[in-house]
């Protein structure tokens, strides 16, 4: 067979060329691909110069307020945990309201390049909060009261740990804070870590995400403190395995100096059932979860009491087992408010109108933590 020679010139010219760009497009994709990898492992080492709290520091987080499977990675916002009783000062300056996405923005940004760059470069990365609320151990074992993380993932990962017998600043701000929101805590029961309690966890054990109680609390313009305690809603879930187990641990509210309205605000599992509140103005949250407010006002200073039920404190260790409505209720055992959205999952603040003490509303972010 004979081949003409301009033929076979042309198909080899095409071959090559097809050749060319398929080892061409081939390596700009594993150029790209590599330029995304090189990318994605960008990361910023938490600071251990700042007076800072480490969260799981051995896990993927490295220490950074972040789930422990999540990394503070290049172009993203990282927060982080400080000390008890203070508050994180660094949050993107563009995100004002509790709205998602950005109200996961909170700590310091992580630029392209691996660098730490501080939104407010004349603040300190924590500052100390109003100083009018504090934690109070009459149960024996330590206590874990775990703070979420807000703004940022809403996860209870800030830890604080309250010896037996000892007293702890829990961290309470005011308006100066990230869209005037609240603290907000999960108390877990007596003899749990901070290591265990301060986590996610799962059904397998009443701690962390499924710790029995949760509280929270801020101060207005005018030195107001609204204090919070109730029932943890995924507590009461029908897929929550002990739901119908009483915990055996209380906590209550207090007050010391200025004075207190709200008072008796209390939940003892040796008097309550589950999802009772001792309180004349008890109110019924997200997830039918009921609690009880307090308000603090001249220099009052508010402590949330931990103490084994009954209200007999013991030193050995515990075994291990929202809106305000308008309407007051002289029983202890307040079960017909309208559900409304809680606050202590919502990041809302608290505030007064008189005489009741109710929860401002905000958006839901996509996440809600219980």
């Amino acid at each position: 067979m004979q081949f003409n020679s301009v033929v076979i010139s042309q198909l080899l010219l095409t071959l090559a060329g097809v050749s060319m760009g398929a080892s061409t497009a081939f390596n700009q994709h594993h150029q790209h691909q590599r330029a995304t990898l090189e990318k994605r492992a960008t990361t910023c080492k938490f600071p251990t110069d700042k007076n800072l709290v480490a969260v799981t520091p051995n896990s993927k987080n490295g220490g950074w307020a972040l789930s422990p499977d999540q990394e503070c990675t290049a172009g993203s916002y990282c927060p982080y945990a400080c000390p008890p009783g203070q508050l994180m000062a660094q949050w993107d300056p563009k995100a004002t309201s509790y709205s998602y996405p950005e109200s996961e923005r909170g700590g310091i940004y992580c630029n392209d390049n691996g660098e730490i760059e501080v939104p407010f470069s004349n603040k300190d990365w924590c500052y100390s909060g109003k100083g009018t609320l504090q934690a109070s151990n009459k149960a024996g074992s330590n206590v874990a009261f775990c703070q979420t993380v807000l703004p940022g993932n809403e996860a209870m990962l800030i830890p604080t740990n309250v010896d037996g017998g000892s007293t702890e600043d829990l961290a309470i701000p005011g308006t100066d804070y990230w869209a005037s929101t609240a603290a907000h805590y999960y108390i877990n029961p007596p003899g749990v870590s901070t290591e265990d309690g301060c986590v996610w966890g799962s059904t397998a054990n009443p701690y962390g995400n499924w710790a029995p109680y949760v509280a929270g609390g801020n101060v207005d313009n005018s030195g107001n403190s609204f204090v919070k305690i109730g029932w943890n809603p995924i507590y009461l879930e029908d897929a929550t395995p002990f739901r119908n187990t009483k915990p055996d641990f209380g906590v209550r509210i207090t007050c010391s100096d200025g004075q207190c309205n709200g008072l008796p605000c209390e939940i003892d599992p040796s008097k309550n059932g589950i999802n009772e509140v001792s309180s004349s103005q008890s109110s019924n949250g997200a997830g039918g979860a009921n609690s009880c407010v307090v308000t603090g006002s001249n220099g009052a200073k508010v402590t949330i009491e931990v103490f084994t039920a009954g209200g007999v404190s013991k030193r050995e260790e515990v075994p291990i087992q929202n809106l305000l409505s308008n309407e007051d209720s002289s029983s202890t055992n307040h079960t017909n408010s309208t559900p409304v959205v809680d606050p202590i999952n919502s990041g809302v603040s608290l505030s007064v109108t008189s005489p009741m003490v109710v929860m401002t509303l905000v958006a839901l972010t996509t996440f809600l933590f219980c």
